[in-house]
């Protein structure tokens, strides 16, 4: 469920001040991660390694209280659910956006994550669940390996946001360089660094 909020009720209150008139109030953040554990039990239980991360990206968020309010026009928004956003090659073989509510059980995510992404490829039609839910948005380049990536900011789509390209091997370990903008309104740079953190650690806790 999401509701207005008032920024002097919330701990936002002098970000929204400063931020939500800003010319450009997104943040961008670039952090190396190793995701030697998350290749390795991929490959275990036969998962996709994109949806593994998505799900560590939510469960990393979900420890942040700053994920459940979002700047949405010029109005905060408090939310109770969060979801997170793929991108899905349809059958047009174009691509098509799928909202994935976060489960805390891996089981439940992994289920609903190859439902809905199955279903939005086959039927070209986006799958959005951002009225009711908090959405994280994210982009895989497979295709490569980049640094980083900025994403534009519209002044609609306040969302975090996070990119990467393909993962690198160096001897034994494998690492994947991910970007990750956030709208300054939202969070801090400490908030932001707190949630990168809490990935890695979601990252290396998979067992």
């Amino acid at each position: 469920m999401a509701k207005e909020v008032l920024p002097k009720d919330t701990s936002r209150a002098t970000a929204y001040k400063l931020w939500m008139k800003a010319p450009n109030p997104m943040v961008t953040f670039f952090k190396t991660f190793d995701v030697t554990n998350l290749v390795k039990y991929s490959k275990k239980k036969h998962m996709k390694f994109n949806m593994l991360l998505d799900y560590c990206i939510g469960k990393a968020a979900v420890r942040v209280k700053e994920f459940y309010i979002l700047p949405v026009g010029e109005k905060l928004i408090q939310y109770d659910r969060i979801a997170i956003n793929t991108i899905v090659k349809n059958k047009a073989n174009e691509v098509s956006s799928c909202d994935i509510l976060f489960s805390d059980d891996l089981g439940t995510f992994n289920k609903e994550y190859l439902k809905y992404t199955k279903q939005v490829a086959e039927t070209c039609q986006d799958r959005d669940l951002s009225p009711d839910c908090m959405v994280i948005g994210t982009s895989a380049i497979i295709e490569t390996e980049i640094d980083g990536a900025v994403g534009m900011n519209s002044g609609i789509f306040n969302n975090p946001f996070l990119i990467w390209g393909k993962y690198t091997k160096k001897r034994f370990r494998y690492y994947l360089k991910i970007s990750f903008q956030f709208h300054h309104t939202q969070m801090d740079g400490a908030h932001a660094g707190r949630f990168l953190e809490n990935l890695q650690l979601a990252i290396n806790s998979l067992t």
